[in-house]
Protein backbone atom coordinates (compact mmCIF):
# COMPACT_ATOMS: atom_id res chain seq x y z
CA UNK A 1 0.00 0.00 0.00
CA UNK A 2 1.15 3.50 -0.40
CA UNK A 3 1.74 5.85 2.88
CA UNK A 4 3.30 8.61 3.91
CA UNK A 5 6.23 7.97 6.34
CA UNK A 6 7.73 10.18 8.84
CA UNK A 7 11.71 9.39 8.72
CA UNK A 8 12.67 12.42 10.17
CA UNK A 9 11.55 14.55 12.78
CA UNK A 10 11.51 17.89 11.30
CA UNK A 11 11.97 16.83 7.49
CA UNK A 12 9.25 16.43 4.90
CA UNK A 13 6.92 13.13 4.80
CA UNK A 14 7.81 10.43 2.47
CA UNK A 15 5.67 8.51 0.01
CA UNK A 16 6.18 4.80 0.41
CA UNK A 17 5.17 1.83 -0.75
CA UNK A 18 4.69 -0.17 2.61
CA UNK A 19 3.60 -3.72 3.42
CA UNK A 20 0.66 -4.18 6.04
CA UNK A 21 0.03 -7.70 7.86
CA UNK A 22 -3.15 -9.44 7.86
CA UNK A 23 -5.25 -8.90 10.81
CA UNK A 24 -5.18 -10.78 14.22
CA UNK A 25 -7.99 -12.31 16.08
CA UNK A 26 -9.12 -9.01 17.42
CA UNK A 27 -8.00 -6.93 14.29
CA UNK A 28 -10.01 -5.04 11.42
CA UNK A 29 -8.34 -4.16 8.47
CA UNK A 30 -9.59 -1.25 6.75
CA UNK A 31 -9.42 0.45 3.34
CA UNK A 32 -9.07 4.57 4.40
CA UNK A 33 -11.00 6.60 2.29
CA UNK A 34 -10.84 10.21 3.85
CA UNK A 35 -8.11 11.24 6.86
CA UNK A 36 -8.09 14.98 8.02
CA UNK A 37 -4.57 16.31 8.86
CA UNK A 38 -4.71 17.24 12.28
CA UNK A 39 -2.42 19.47 14.21
CA UNK A 40 -1.57 16.70 16.82
CA UNK A 41 0.55 15.43 13.52
CA UNK A 42 2.03 17.99 13.33
CA UNK A 43 3.67 18.50 16.53
CA UNK A 44 5.01 14.57 15.74
CA UNK A 45 6.15 15.44 12.81
CA UNK A 46 8.15 18.62 13.73
CA UNK A 47 9.45 16.61 16.81
CA UNK A 48 7.61 18.74 19.61
CA UNK A 49 6.48 15.47 20.83
CA UNK A 50 8.56 12.27 20.32
CA UNK A 51 8.05 8.93 18.57
CA UNK A 52 9.68 6.13 17.68
CA UNK A 53 10.48 6.42 13.74
CA UNK A 54 10.20 5.48 11.21
CA UNK A 55 6.63 5.88 11.28
CA UNK A 56 3.45 7.08 9.78
CA UNK A 57 1.22 8.99 10.54
CA UNK A 58 -2.41 10.07 10.98
CA UNK A 59 -5.52 9.63 13.25
CA UNK A 60 -8.59 11.42 12.07
CA UNK A 61 -9.75 8.72 9.44
CA UNK A 62 -12.61 7.21 8.07
CA UNK A 63 -12.95 3.91 5.62
CA UNK A 64 -14.53 0.59 5.26
CA UNK A 65 -13.88 -2.98 6.49
CA UNK A 66 -11.93 -5.48 4.35
CA UNK A 67 -11.32 -7.77 6.31
CA UNK A 68 -11.42 -8.94 9.89
CA UNK A 69 -9.98 -11.24 12.91
CA UNK A 70 -11.67 -14.51 14.24
CA UNK A 71 -12.63 -12.60 17.53
CA UNK A 72 -14.08 -9.64 16.11
CA UNK A 73 -17.47 -8.98 17.06
CA UNK A 74 -18.17 -5.22 16.93
CA UNK A 75 -17.48 -4.70 13.16
CA UNK A 76 -18.18 -6.83 9.83
CA UNK A 77 -16.62 -6.41 5.95
CA UNK A 78 -18.39 -3.60 4.36
CA UNK A 79 -19.24 -1.78 7.06
CA UNK A 80 -18.30 1.96 7.03
CA UNK A 81 -16.09 2.50 9.79
CA UNK A 82 -14.57 5.83 12.04
CA UNK A 83 -11.18 4.66 13.61
CA UNK A 84 -10.69 7.20 17.18
CA UNK A 85 -7.08 7.41 18.52
CA UNK A 86 -8.19 5.99 22.16
CA UNK A 87 -8.04 2.74 21.70
CA UNK A 88 -9.35 1.30 24.80
CA UNK A 89 -9.25 -2.67 26.72
CA UNK A 90 -12.88 -2.37 28.09
CA UNK A 91 -11.98 -3.83 31.26
CA UNK A 92 -9.36 -1.82 33.41
CA UNK A 93 -9.84 0.76 35.73
CA UNK A 94 -10.91 3.73 33.47
CA UNK A 95 -12.79 1.43 31.01
CA UNK A 96 -15.30 0.41 33.50
CA UNK A 97 -16.05 3.37 35.52
CA UNK A 98 -16.39 5.18 32.19
CA UNK A 99 -13.29 7.04 31.34
CA UNK A 100 -12.50 4.81 28.41
CA UNK A 101 -10.21 8.22 26.71
CA UNK A 102 -8.48 7.59 29.91
CA UNK A 103 -6.93 3.89 28.59
CA UNK A 104 -3.89 3.72 27.91
CA UNK A 105 -4.96 0.86 25.50
CA UNK A 106 -1.74 -1.48 26.07
CA UNK A 107 -3.84 -4.88 25.10
CA UNK A 108 -5.02 -2.83 21.55
CA UNK A 109 -1.41 -2.93 20.11
CA UNK A 110 0.73 -6.09 19.02
CA UNK A 111 3.10 -7.62 22.10
CA UNK A 112 6.86 -7.41 21.91
CA UNK A 113 7.86 -10.15 19.68
CA UNK A 114 4.68 -10.51 17.59
CA UNK A 115 4.82 -9.86 14.08
CA UNK A 116 4.82 -5.97 13.14
CA UNK A 117 1.85 -4.65 11.79
CA UNK A 118 3.35 -2.52 9.79
CA UNK A 119 6.95 -3.30 7.44
CA UNK A 120 9.07 -1.79 4.15
CA UNK A 121 9.84 -4.66 1.79
CA UNK A 122 13.16 -4.63 3.17
CA UNK A 123 11.25 -6.10 6.64
CA UNK A 124 12.08 -3.43 8.46
CA UNK A 125 9.67 -2.40 10.85
CA UNK A 126 7.58 1.09 10.41
CA UNK A 127 6.20 2.01 13.35
CA UNK A 128 2.64 2.86 14.14
CA UNK A 129 0.94 6.32 15.50
CA UNK A 130 -1.62 6.27 17.88
CA UNK A 131 -2.50 3.08 17.23
CA UNK A 132 -4.03 4.35 13.74
CA UNK A 133 -1.18 5.35 11.42
CA UNK A 134 -3.85 6.48 8.86
CA UNK A 135 -1.67 8.51 6.30
CA UNK A 136 -1.91 5.02 4.26
CA UNK A 137 -4.49 3.65 2.05
CA UNK A 138 -5.21 0.82 4.50
CA UNK A 139 -5.33 0.52 8.07
CA UNK A 140 -4.58 -2.58 10.35
CA UNK A 141 -6.24 -1.37 14.18
CA UNK A 142 -7.72 -3.12 17.23
CA UNK A 143 -11.23 -3.53 17.20
CA UNK A 144 -11.50 -1.10 19.93
CA UNK A 145 -9.66 1.38 18.22
CA UNK A 146 -13.28 2.12 15.33
CA UNK A 147 -16.79 2.10 15.20
CA UNK A 148 -19.03 1.26 12.65
CA UNK A 149 -21.36 4.14 11.20
CA UNK A 150 -24.45 5.34 8.91
CA UNK A 151 -23.82 3.94 5.37
CA UNK A 152 -25.04 7.03 4.19
CA UNK A 153 -22.69 9.21 5.98
CA UNK A 154 -20.28 10.82 3.17
CA UNK A 155 -16.86 9.41 4.76
CA UNK A 156 -15.00 12.91 3.92
CA UNK A 157 -17.02 14.55 6.19
CA UNK A 158 -16.74 11.19 8.54
CA UNK A 159 -13.11 11.42 8.97
CA UNK A 160 -13.29 14.67 10.66
CA UNK A 161 -15.24 13.19 13.31
CA UNK A 162 -12.47 10.55 14.54
CA UNK A 163 -10.39 13.79 16.14
CA UNK A 164 -11.25 16.85 15.77
CA UNK A 165 -15.15 16.91 16.03
CA UNK A 166 -14.98 13.84 18.92
CA UNK A 167 -13.05 16.50 20.81
CA UNK A 168 -14.71 19.42 20.60
CA UNK A 169 -18.08 18.00 21.05
CA UNK A 170 -17.03 15.51 23.79
CA UNK A 171 -15.27 18.70 25.72
CA UNK A 172 -18.73 20.51 25.61
CA UNK A 173 -21.25 17.26 26.21
CA UNK A 174 -18.93 15.47 28.48
CA UNK A 175 -15.89 17.03 29.91
CA UNK A 176 -18.24 20.14 30.13
CA UNK A 177 -21.45 19.17 30.59
CA UNK A 178 -22.85 22.17 29.23
CA UNK A 179 -26.36 23.14 30.36
CA UNK A 180 -28.38 25.76 27.74
CA UNK A 181 -28.01 28.86 28.53
CA UNK A 182 -24.51 28.99 29.86
CA UNK A 183 -21.00 31.13 28.62
CA UNK A 184 -18.58 29.55 26.80
CA UNK A 185 -15.34 31.16 25.02
CA UNK A 186 -13.23 29.12 22.44
CA UNK A 187 -9.34 30.18 22.25
CA UNK A 188 -8.43 28.97 18.79
CA UNK A 189 -10.93 28.67 16.07
CA UNK A 190 -9.04 25.24 14.17
CA UNK A 191 -10.65 22.47 13.60
CA UNK A 192 -11.19 21.25 16.97
CA UNK A 193 -12.09 24.82 17.49
CA UNK A 194 -14.72 25.15 15.09
CA UNK A 195 -16.18 21.79 16.16
CA UNK A 196 -16.21 23.22 20.24
CA UNK A 197 -18.32 25.70 18.77
CA UNK A 198 -20.81 24.15 16.54
CA UNK A 199 -21.29 21.85 19.71
CA UNK A 200 -21.73 24.44 22.52
CA UNK A 201 -24.91 25.74 19.86
CA UNK A 202 -26.42 22.12 19.92
CA UNK A 203 -26.03 22.23 23.58
CA UNK A 204 -28.04 25.34 24.16
CA UNK A 205 -25.17 27.48 25.01
CA UNK A 206 -26.25 31.36 25.93
CA UNK A 207 -23.46 33.31 24.32
CA UNK A 208 -20.60 31.77 22.32
CA UNK A 209 -17.06 33.53 22.13
CA UNK A 210 -14.77 32.71 19.62
CA UNK A 211 -11.11 34.12 19.91
CA UNK A 212 -8.45 33.69 17.47
CA UNK A 213 -6.10 35.97 15.66
CA UNK A 214 -7.55 35.66 12.14
CA UNK A 215 -10.14 37.06 10.84
CA UNK A 216 -11.09 34.22 8.43
CA UNK A 217 -11.64 32.24 11.08
CA UNK A 218 -13.33 34.45 13.51
CA UNK A 219 -16.08 34.77 10.67
CA UNK A 220 -16.24 30.67 10.34
CA UNK A 221 -16.47 30.32 14.15
CA UNK A 222 -19.99 32.99 13.70
CA UNK A 223 -21.35 30.70 11.11
CA UNK A 224 -20.53 27.60 13.06
CA UNK A 225 -22.56 29.46 16.06
CA UNK A 226 -20.54 31.80 17.63
CA UNK A 227 -22.35 34.70 19.25
CA UNK A 228 -18.74 37.38 19.17
CA UNK A 229 -15.99 36.79 18.61
CA UNK A 230 -12.66 38.41 19.66
CA UNK A 231 -8.58 38.70 18.30
CA UNK A 232 -7.21 36.32 20.36
CA UNK A 233 -3.45 38.17 20.49
CA UNK A 234 -5.37 41.56 21.77
CA UNK A 235 -3.86 43.35 24.53
CA UNK A 236 -7.42 43.18 26.43
CA UNK A 237 -8.80 39.74 25.09
CA UNK A 238 -9.46 38.85 28.90
CA UNK A 239 -11.10 42.37 29.65
CA UNK A 240 -13.15 41.92 26.11
CA UNK A 241 -14.42 38.32 26.92
CA UNK A 242 -15.39 39.35 30.18
CA UNK A 243 -17.49 42.03 29.44
CA UNK A 244 -19.29 40.35 26.57
CA UNK A 245 -20.04 37.61 29.27
CA UNK A 246 -20.84 40.39 32.01
CA UNK A 247 -18.54 39.23 34.55
CA UNK A 248 -16.49 36.32 32.90
CA UNK A 249 -17.57 32.76 31.37
CA UNK A 250 -19.11 29.38 32.53
CA UNK A 251 -16.17 27.99 30.55
CA UNK A 252 -13.53 28.61 28.57
CA UNK A 253 -11.98 26.15 26.22
CA UNK A 254 -8.50 26.30 24.52
CA UNK A 255 -8.22 24.30 21.65
CA UNK A 256 -4.72 25.37 19.97
CA UNK A 257 -2.18 24.41 22.48
CA UNK A 258 -0.08 28.12 22.83
CA UNK A 259 0.62 28.88 26.55
CA UNK A 260 -0.76 32.36 25.99
CA UNK A 261 -3.79 30.74 25.02
CA UNK A 262 -4.30 29.05 28.22
CA UNK A 263 -3.51 31.98 30.60
CA UNK A 264 -6.15 33.57 28.24
CA UNK A 265 -8.38 30.76 29.09
CA UNK A 266 -7.73 30.97 32.91
CA UNK A 267 -8.49 34.59 32.61
CA UNK A 268 -11.78 34.24 30.90
CA UNK A 269 -13.52 32.84 33.89
CA UNK A 270 -16.06 34.11 36.11
CA UNK A 271 -16.46 32.49 39.72
CA UNK A 272 -16.81 29.05 39.80
CA UNK A 273 -15.99 28.77 36.13
CA UNK A 274 -13.71 25.94 34.56
CA UNK A 275 -11.10 26.50 32.17
CA UNK A 276 -10.21 23.31 30.12
CA UNK A 277 -7.55 22.75 28.19
CA UNK A 278 -7.35 20.91 24.75
CA UNK A 279 -4.30 21.98 22.81
CA UNK A 280 -0.79 19.92 23.16
CA UNK A 281 1.04 22.36 25.04
CA UNK A 282 4.97 22.24 25.18
CA UNK A 283 6.07 19.54 27.41
CA UNK A 284 7.55 21.40 29.58
CA UNK A 285 4.46 24.48 30.02
CA UNK A 286 2.20 24.32 33.01
CA UNK A 287 -0.65 26.03 33.49
CA UNK A 288 -1.92 27.22 36.82
CA UNK A 289 -4.54 29.02 39.07
CA UNK A 290 -3.87 31.72 41.14
CA UNK A 291 -4.70 31.59 44.85
CA UNK A 292 -7.55 34.09 44.40
CA UNK A 293 -8.51 31.84 41.44
CA UNK A 294 -8.93 29.59 43.87
CA UNK A 295 -10.50 31.12 46.35
CA UNK A 296 -13.06 32.31 44.00
CA UNK A 297 -13.87 28.66 43.16
CA UNK A 298 -12.47 28.75 39.46
CA UNK A 299 -11.25 24.91 38.38
CA UNK A 300 -8.67 23.84 35.96
CA UNK A 301 -8.90 20.72 33.58
CA UNK A 302 -7.79 18.73 31.03
CA UNK A 303 -9.90 16.34 28.57
CA UNK A 304 -7.89 14.33 26.11
CA UNK A 305 -9.89 13.77 23.27
CA UNK A 306 -12.63 15.90 25.04
CA UNK A 307 -13.50 12.71 27.50
CA UNK A 308 -15.58 10.78 24.94
CA UNK A 309 -16.87 7.36 24.53
CA UNK A 310 -16.13 7.12 21.06
CA UNK A 311 -18.49 4.01 20.45
CA UNK A 312 -21.11 5.44 21.20
CA UNK A 313 -20.63 9.55 20.55
CA UNK A 314 -19.45 9.27 16.99
CA UNK A 315 -22.61 7.42 15.51
CA UNK A 316 -24.29 9.58 17.60
CA UNK A 317 -22.09 12.91 15.62
CA UNK A 318 -23.10 11.06 12.35
CA UNK A 319 -26.87 11.35 13.24
CA UNK A 320 -26.31 15.04 13.97
CA UNK A 321 -24.88 15.57 10.16
CA UNK A 322 -27.50 13.63 8.68
CA UNK A 323 -29.72 15.73 10.35
CA UNK A 324 -28.65 18.70 9.84
CA UNK A 325 -27.28 20.26 13.26
CA UNK A 326 -23.45 19.08 13.02
CA UNK A 327 -21.97 21.41 10.22
CA UNK A 328 -18.95 19.34 9.16
CA UNK A 329 -18.88 20.83 5.55
CA UNK A 330 -17.71 24.02 6.73
CA UNK A 331 -15.02 22.57 9.16
CA UNK A 332 -13.50 21.18 6.14
CA UNK A 333 -11.79 23.38 3.69
CA UNK A 334 -10.57 21.53 1.62
CA UNK A 335 -9.88 17.91 0.22
CA UNK A 336 -5.98 16.83 -1.53
CA UNK A 337 -4.67 13.83 -2.48
CA UNK A 338 -2.13 12.26 -0.34
CA UNK A 339 1.10 12.98 -2.39
CA UNK A 340 -0.34 16.85 -1.27
CA UNK A 341 0.48 16.27 2.38
CA UNK A 342 3.02 18.12 2.81
CA UNK A 343 1.27 21.01 0.84
CA UNK A 344 -1.29 20.81 3.12
CA UNK A 345 1.03 21.05 6.45
CA UNK A 346 2.73 24.33 5.05
CA UNK A 347 -0.52 25.72 5.06
CA UNK A 348 -1.57 24.30 8.45
CA UNK A 349 1.17 26.29 9.92
CA UNK A 350 0.26 29.89 7.83
CA UNK A 351 -3.17 29.36 9.84
CA UNK A 352 -4.97 30.50 7.41
CA UNK A 353 -7.60 26.96 6.59
CA UNK A 354 -9.67 25.10 9.04
CA UNK A 355 -9.21 21.59 7.84
CA UNK A 356 -7.89 19.52 5.21
CA UNK A 357 -8.83 16.52 4.32
CA UNK A 358 -6.90 13.58 2.48
CA UNK A 359 -9.07 11.39 -0.05
CA UNK A 360 -8.08 8.35 -1.21
CA UNK A 361 -9.25 6.49 -4.75
CA UNK A 362 -11.28 3.82 -3.54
Amino acid sequence: MKAAVLIEAGKPLQIEQINIANPGPHEVLIRTAACGLCHSDLHFIEGAYPHPLPAIPGHEAAGIVEAVGSEVRTVKVGDAVVTCLSAFCGHCEYCVTGRMSLCLGGETRRKPGEAPRLTRPDGSIVNQMLNLSAYAEMMLVHEHACVSINPDMPLDRASVIGCAVTTGAGTIFNACKVTPGETVAVIGCGGVGLATINAAKIAGAGRIIAADPIPEKRALAMKLGATDTIDALADDAAAQIQELSKGGVDHAIEAVGRPASGELAVKSLKRGGTATILGMMPLSHQVGLSAMDLLSGKKLQGAIMGGNRFPVDIPRLVDFYMRGLLDLDSIISQTIPLERINEGFDQMKRGDAARSVIIFDQ
